[in-house]
């Protein structure tokens, strides 16, 4: 066998070879992939890009997958994108990243169309994660990885964000977030997609050259929301966050009082009385009227009384029958009709 062992070696590097080549053609096959086109412009541009696992995910469950384009030319090499949690931020950030590393490994790519330059490098940065063993916070890994994207990245990378500075205070997760879009525009001058709710970056599309601002398209209906999972040029106007604690199956009388709150703190900050928020709006006051339903023209409901409350500390529910359970909550209804 020694003296084979080279022989050996290479049929086995060979057989290897063949593998991940009819692999990779079965798959592109059956996949309907394309031959992607690599060179050493600095381009990127990807038509009809759909991401592979998912896309495989959804056809076994008999949906499709809608795909989307993105064009990272260096007229527009850093794209900030918008739009509500659910809407596909984050699949289309991962898929254009996957369609890179497949492209230069040797694979066909999900996509119609395949153009793109050269990457030394891609860099990401999607999803939350802590290190306590090392005393990291979430935010801290998340700076750490920022960092190290900013620190290291070059006009040859590609650089996917998702959701910098959502970890701290709003105006201090603003300001990192506005100042990492304009050190990857005018330092680094990678090829990169931003993914934010901070819809006040947007503004920077005024004075960054190169910075395009895209959606997720959103449909309103009947009071409710529809993801189109379509990436569209321009911007989200809202989150829609309300709408999704919804979907997750928040507390109806939670989401109504969410919206209140939201409802007024944009109120008060178009016309800039901030300040005056927390005599406006008591953010811990009850939303049930004294009937037990919603509140009626702004009034809110007297605390509960000392009755009640009594009743409610003296309640054992690990030592009550059945029985005895339904009766305390009749009790308990009769208190709350006579307050």
């Amino acid at each position: 066998i020694s003296v084979l062992s080279s022989e050996i070696s290479a049929v086995a590097g060979a057989l290897a070879k063949i593998d991940v080549s009819s692999s990779l053609a079965e798959l592109a096959q059956d996949r309907q992939y394309t031959r992607p086109k690599i060179d050493n412009s600095l381009s990127f541009d990807i038509r009809q890009g759909r991401h592979p696992v998912v896309e495989s995910s959804l056809q076994k469950q008999g949906e499709s997958f809608t795909p989307n384009e993105c064009s990272l030319n260096p007229e527009q090499r850093l794209w900030l994108l918008t739009g509500p949690n659910m809407a596909g931020k984050s699949t289309f950030l991962r898929q254009n990243a996957l369609i890179a590393i497949m492209a230069q490994s040797g694979s066909y790519v999900p996509a119609s169309h395949a153009h793109i330059g050269l990457i030394d490098r891609v860099f990401s940065r999607v999803g939350a994660s802590d290190d306590l063993a090392r005393g990291q916070s979430t935010f801290m890994v998340e700076m750490v990885e920022t960092a190290a994207i900013l620190n290291q990245s070059t006009d040859r990378s590609l650089v996917i964000l998702d959701e910098i500075g959502r970890g701290t205070a709003t105006f201090d997760g603003l300001s990192i977030a506005w100042a990492c879009v304009e050190h990857l525009h005018d330092i680094n001058c990678c090829r990169g997609l931003f993914a934010t709710h901070y819809h006040e970056l947007t503004a920077l599309k005024s004075k960054l050259n190169s910075l395009s601002c895209y959606a997720m398209s959103v449909k309103e209906w009947q009071n409710t929301i529809i993801f189109m999972h379509k990436v569209v040029r321009g911007s989200a106007d809202r989150s829609y966050g309300i709408h999704v604690a919804k979907l997750a199956g928040l507390p109806k009388n939670v989401i109504e009082r969410a919206q209140q709150i939201l409802d007024t703190l944009q109120t008060k900050e178009q016309s800039g009385k901030l300040s005056a928020l927390a005599q406006d709006l008591p953010l811990f006051t009850s939303v049930v009227n004294n009937t037990g339903g919603k509140e009626d023209g702004g009034q809110r409901s007297a605390p509960p009384s000392d009755k009640l409350t009594e009743k409610i500390s003296e309640i054992d529910p690990d030592d009550m029958t059945p029985k005895q359970a339904l009766e305390t909550l009749y009790a308990l209804k009769s208190l709350l009709k006579k307050q």
